[in-house]
C-alpha cells in the first residue's frame, strides 16, 4: 500500500522498508549527528543551572515515557507515575545502604522492584478503566508515600527527613561531577527513546495499540487483554524506577516531597501536551512544559512586582501556565505538538502540490 504523504517516487518494496522508522540515508545521517550533538552539550557553553536543568529534563522523559506505555499505548490512565518514580529513588539507596552494592547492580533491581509494585496497582485495570482507573492509580500515589513517611517502612527510608543518595562510581571513575551524571543520564534517555520507538513494531506494541483503540474487539481477536495490561503496567514502573534511581544520582537527597502528586499531574499533562501516542511527542512535551515552568520561574521576580495582585500570581505562576497550557491544547490541538509537527513534515514533503 502507497503512503500519500510521502513525496511521489519514494514507496517500500519489501516489509523491512514498511515497517522501518529510518527510511533514507540523509535520515540516518541526520539522526546520527542530532545524537552526536546532545553529547556536546556540556562543552557548549551552558551554565552550571542549565547543565543541571537538562539533566533533569532527560530524567522526566524516561519517566514520561513509562507513562507512554501506559497510557499512550494501552490507553490506560495512570496518575501515580511519581510514586512509583519514589519506589525506585528509594529502592535504590537502600539497597546500596544495607547492602553495599554498588548502583549499577541496585538500580536494575529497584527497576525491576518497581516494576512488580506497578502491577499490584495494574491489576485494577482489569476490572475498571476511564476515571474509575485514574482514581485507582491515585490511590497508588498517595499510598506509597504513606508508607514511605510511617513505620514499619520510615525505619529504613527516614521517614518525612528523606535518604542522603550516593553519587555512582566504576571502579576509580566517579560520576560525581555534573558533566559525568549528565553523560550517563543521557546515555540512559537514549537507550529508553530507542526501545519505545520500537516495542510498537514488536507483537507486545501491536496488543497495546489494539487494546488502546478498542480493549472489546481486541479480545475477540485473541488478545490477552490481561496479559498486556500488566505487561503494560511492568514496563512503565520499570521506566519508572530507572527515572528514581538516576534522580537520586542527580538530587543526592532523596524526599517524599520529591515525588508529591503535582508531579504524577504534570507528567501526564507533558504527554498530553506532546501527544499521547508517540514518542517524540512525549520528549516534545516535557521539553516544552519544563521550559515553560522555568520561564514562570525567569519572570516570577517581574510579576511580583506588579501592584496588590504580582505576588499572589507570582506564587502560582506556574501551575497557572500549566492549567491554560492543558485547557488551550485540548482545545485546538488534542493530539498534541507531535500531531503539528507531522503535518508540518507532510507539508514540506509536498510542497507545492495540495495532496
Amino acid at each position: 500500500m502507497m503512503n500519500v504523504k510521502r513525496p511521489c517516487g519514494v514507496f517500500d518494496t519489501n516489509y523491512g522498508l514498511d515497517t522501518a522508522i529510518i527510511r533514507t540515508k540523509a535520515h540516518w545521517t541526520l539522526l546520527i549527528l542530532g545524537v552526536l550533538s546532545t553529547f556536546l552539550i556540556p562543552y557548549a557553553f551552558f551554565s552550571p543551572h542549565w547543565l543541571g536543568w537538562i539533566t533533569e529534563t532527560c530524567i522526566v522523559i524516561i519517566a514520561v515515557l513509562g507513562l507512554y506505555f501506559v497510557t499512550g499505548l494501552c490507553g490506560q490512565i495512570s496518575l501515580g507515575q511519581a510514586a512509583f518514580m519514589a519506589v525506585g529513588a528509594y529502592v535504590t539507596v537502600i539497597l546500596i545502604d544495607l547492602t553495599g552494592m554498588s548502583f549499577w547492580l541496585s538500580l536494575p533491581i529497584a527497576a525491576v522492584t518497581t516494576g512488580f509494585v506497578s502491577v499490584l496497582f495494574g491489576f485494577s485495570s482489569l476490572r475498571v478503566k476511564g476515571f474509575y482507573l485514574a482514581m485507582a492509580t491515585l490511590a497508588a500515589q498517595f499510598i506509597i508515600l504513606w508508607m514511605i513517611t510511617h513505620p514499619p517502612f520510615s525505619r529504613w527510608t527516614g521517614g518525612f527527613d528523606g535518604l542522603t543518595a550516593y553519587e555512582p562510581a566504576i571502579g576509580p571513575i566517579s560520576f560525581a561531577t555534573p558533566e559525568a551524571l549528565f553523560f550517563l543520564v543521557l546515555i540512559s534517555m537514549w537507550l529508553v527513546i530507542f526501545f519505545t520507538k520500537n516495542i510498537t513494531r514488536t507483537r507486545p506494541g501491536r496488543a497495546f495499540i489494539a487494546i488502546r483503540d478498542s480493549d472489546l474487539a481486541a479480545e475477540v481477536l485473541g488478545i490477552n487483554i490481561f496479559r498486556y495490561k500488566i505487561l503494560a503496567f511492568f514496563l512503565a514502573g520499570v521506566l519508572a524506577g530507572i527515572a528514581g534511581g538516576l534522580f537520586s544520582a542527580y538530587s543526592l537527597r532523596i524526599t517524599p516531597d520529591n515525588f508529591h502528586l503535582d508531579k504524577s499531574i504534570w507528567y501526564l499533562g507533558m504527554l498530553i501536551v506532546g501527544g499521547s501516542g508517540s514518542v517524540v511527542g512525549a520528549v516534545c512535551g516535557v521539553v516544552f512544559l519544563r521550559f515553560l515552568l522555568e520561564f514562570t520561574v525567569i519572570f516570577g521576580p517581574y510579576i511580583n512586582a506588579i501592584p496588590v495582585i504580582g505576588p499572589y500570581i507570582a506564587n502560582y505562576a506556574g501551575a497557572i501556565a500549566f492549567s491554560l497550557t492543558i485547557i488551550i491544547f485540548l482545545i485546538f490541538e488534542p493530539r498534541g505538538i507531535n500531531h503539528r509537527w507531522e503535518t508540518f513534515k507532510n507539508y514540506y514533503r509536498l510542497h507545492p502540490f495540495s495532496y
